[in-house]
């Protein structure tokens, strides 16, 4: 990437996408972020400039920046996201830790947050906008749609499809053939063996709608 990049939101998220960029060698420009608390911080040696909206800065990104969006909150992401599609037309960048492993034969989208130690299997296929944390695996032809977070140490089991805006705790294992909806949210360290509806939330070892 040539490019410097902005990272939107200053806070834990935030602060691993600059490690992700430090050891990538990619420059980071600055930090937006909502909280007027951070605006004249420094994270590092990185200042947090102003508000997400601050045209000063975002008007820089397609032209001489790129653009990562660090938010946890899924609907806050969904709307940065947009905000930059409709108003830079760009899309953000991956964020993939050095010591991920993602096989050449698995697609990944945009805006992707990939942690350390982060295992992608062959044909496996990862949307956009997802946040993989540490040492999360993704088997073999599994599929995992847009805005879905996975929890550290989480393993999302050969050919399971996770559907959009799904959220996965730490510590899951979602086994093979599991077909999870769309909006689903799974407990930390669940056990999923049977298939989930979607908006569904379950929970334990086997896992159960709450």
């Amino acid at each position: 990437m040539e490019n410097p990049v902005i990272i939107f939101g200053a806070g834990p998220l935030g602060k691993t996408a600059l490690d992700i960029f430090n050891r990538n060698g990619v420059l980071v420009y600055g930090f937006l972020d909502d909280d007027a608390t951070l605006h004249g911080t420094e994270i590092g040696e990185v200042a947090v400039f102003g508000e997400t909206d601050n045209e000063g800065f975002t008007k820089l990104i397609g032209k001489k920046c790129e653009a990562f969006v660090a938010v946890e909150d899924r609907t806050e992401r969904k709307t940065l996201v947009g905000f930059l599609n409709e108003t830079r037309h760009t899309q953000p960048v991956n964020a993939i830790h050095p010591t991920a492993i993602l096989s050449e034969e698995a697609p990944i989208g945009h805006g992707n947050l990939i942690a350390a130690r982060v295992v992608v299997q062959p044909f496996a296929t990862v949307g956009s906008h997802c946040l993989l944390h540490a040492g999360a695996i993704v088997d073999t032809e599994a599929e995992v749609g847009d805005f879905v977070q996975i929890g550290a140490g989480s393993v999302v089991g050969s050919g399971a499809k996770i559907g959009e805006n799904t959220f996965i705790g730490s510590g899951v294992t979602i086994v093979p053939g599991i077909q999870v909806g769309a909006g689903a949210r799974i407990g930390a360290g669940s056990v999923v063996v049977e298939n989930v509806g979607e908006g569904a939330t379950v929970f334990g070892n086997p896992a159960k709608k709450l």
